[in-house]
């Protein structure tokens, strides 16, 4: 009953931003500000009054919450959610390729696809909302904060399933490019090679590991150049799991340049934009599901070997 994820939003998208929603569990609140005071205990009583007041809290039927509305659970309540003192990303993405379905972007690297934790309006979603003028706009995939490259959004909802199915159904060929340590012994191996390993959650909670057991993940490893004690890697993973890729590669002895997780977990760099991972969403291809076209986009960044 609770995940609903076609629920209509109430309130308007504003400044490129659409309301977050919140689910009203079973509880003891008498008034839907108690519950919103506990649950945000970031936002002070009197601010959470003031944007109730202001309208700005609301079902997903549309009725109003005040600062003296009951408390009513199991259902959906939508809010505007503010950052203050964003952090801003002083990198632009590019537009390779816009249609009336789909926009493909090129992404930098430290800016967020969508927003989460600490970003909000500094992310790759908000930003091309607000150039583009495209309220409906919805990514088909994603890639982390740290990876540059490209990254493909839907415009038109009712052609959105059909791209994201062509993820779904691993017909989209992806490559990556990343700048990585040389293990002399790589080439040993028939290249390329494929690397498969079971992926689960690690500790801390966003870092993942490899495990004994029926794989769930694979990837493709060819080596482009080698550099001294770097090399370049041709990366084409099949399945799409959390850092698959920075996993795969620390997992033989080559982890990518800059990696702050893999092999080991470094000290949080904050708002340090000096050393980015040298991981590159380079392209991706696939038939397209509206026209029938092949299609093929690529991105138009580098890698640093410095």
């Amino acid at each position: 009953m609770r995940k609903n994820n076609h629920l209509k939003n109430p309130l308007p998208i504003r400044d490129g931003v659409s309301a977050s929603r919140v689910w009203l569990p079973e509880g003891n609140w008498i008034l839907m500000l108690d519950f919103l005071v506990e649950k945000f205990p970031y936002i002070s009583k009197q601010a959470m009054q003031g944007r109730m007041q202001q309208g700005e809290i609301m079902d997903s039927e549309g009725n109003h919450y005040y600062p003296d509305s009951s408390y009513r659970a199991n259902r959906h309540v939508f809010y505007y959610r503010e950052l203050h003192n964003e952090t801003e990303i002083p990198f632009e993405a590019s537009i390779l390729y816009q249609d009336e379905h789909i926009v493909v972007a090129d992404k930098p690297h430290f800016l967020p696809v969508v927003p989460a934790g600490r970003f909000l309006h500094q992310t790759l979603l908000v930003r091309l909302k607000n150039q583009l003028k495209l309220d409906e706009l919805t990514p088909i995939h994603r890639i982390d904060r740290e990876t540059a490259g490209v990254v493909m959004f839907c415009i038109n909802p009712n052609s959105r399933g059909r791209y994201q199915s062509l993820f779904q159904q691993r017909k989209i060929n992806k490559s990556y490019q990343a700048i990585a340590g040389y293990n002399p012994q790589m080439q040993q191996r028939s290249l390329p090679f494929i690397h498969r390993s079971k992926m689960v959650k690690g500790e801390p909670f966003f870092r993942m590991q490899e495990v004994a057991g029926e794989p769930n993940s694979e990837t493709s490893i060819d080596i482009i150049e080698v550099h001294k004690a770097l090399a370049l890697y041709d990366l084409k993973p099949v399945s799409g799991r959390q850092h698959q890729l920075r996993v795969h590669l620390a997992s033989l002895g080559c982890p990518i340049l800059h990696d702050p997780f893999y092999p080991e977990l470094q000290p949080c760099k904050g708002d340090d934009f000096s050393k980015p991972l040298q991981l590159l969403a380079k392209s991706i291809a696939f038939i397209d599901p509206i026209s029938h076209e092949a299609r093929y986009f690529e991105s138009q960044r580098t890698l640093d070997w410095l």
